[in-house]
């Protein structure tokens, strides 16, 4: 039986959680023996008390400790930790392997996905980012990423950086855009919802052709007067600079194809 133990109970934390509960109720090969928290209650929904330690003092043994924790945290957590010559993972997307304490074998184990709280997710279609600092903890942590899910993928550190700074682009500020949208939509008492079927067919679009190829509207078009009188229309300076700034952007990526 492989054993693992995550420290940290925020979202990323949680998500984890019930994931490796999820394949251990699967009977797959692995256990979540031990979770992590400074505050015991922010688990009691997810994990059996005794499972629960606030001690770093009381870590079982285990074969991947998983570092769940915000990024800022990752060196005074890995510090902490009271033994040495084990294998350690971190789940950050831009922090570097090094940021832990070298005392223990030192590990990457990045699950690229947004995740929200109280919001089911499937980890088996999720990329589990890996790296480790020997071809033998390489093998662990591939085995139980594994089992999580069907993309376990070696990313140095260098890669899973970018792959971070492309996903802020991809996700967060796409959702900005929304956003953006939404409160376009509710300015002018038109409903959000219609612009659903646009969002999925343009998200679904990008699995078969290129983003490039996908790319539509009035700016790769080169259409001056919808732009400008998309501009006009538009009375959030804010709203302005973004649509200024996006519509060069397409325009100047144009001039590349």
């Amino acid at each position: 039986m492989i054993k693992v133990i995550i420290i940290g109970s925020g979202n990323v934390a949680q998500h984890l959680i019930n994931a490796f509960q999820t394949t251990q109720n699967s009977g797959h090969p692995i256990e979540l023996v031990q979770v992590y928290a400074r505050n015991k209650e922010t688990l009691l929904h997810l994990v059996a008390p005794n499972k629960i330690t606030t001690n770093y003092s009381d870590l079982q043994e285990a074969h991947l400790y998983i570092l769940a924790v915000s990024d800022d945290a990752l060196p005074e957590v890995s510090n902490a930790l009271p033994f040495s010559n084990r294998l350690v993972a971190h789940t950050s997307g831009s922090a570097p392997i090094t940021v832990l304490n070298d005392r223990n074998k030192r590990a990457v184990f990045y699950p690229l996905q947004t995740f929200t709280k109280n919001k089911a997710i499937t980890f088996k279609t999720i990329p589990i980012c890996l790296e480790t600092e020997n071809s033998a903890d390489f093998e662990t942590v591939k085995q139980i990423a594994s089992l999580l899910s069907d993309q376990a993928i070696a990313i140095n550190s260098q890669q899973r950086k970018a792959l971070h700074v492309a996903a802020v682009f991809a996700n967060n500020f796409t959702n900005h855009l929304y956003q953006l949208a939404n409160a376009i939509c509710q300015e002018h008492q038109v409903p959000f919802g219609i612009l659903e079927p646009l969002i999925q067919e343009t998200a679904q679009k990008i699995q078969h052709i290129t983003p490039q190829q996908a790319q539509t509207g009035p700016a790769k078009r080169k259409d001056a007067t919808t732009i400008e009188a998309h501009l006009e229309f538009l009375t959030d300076q804010n709203q302005q600079n973004i649509y200024t700034l996006l519509t060069q952007s397409i325009q100047k990526n144009g001039k590349k194809l």
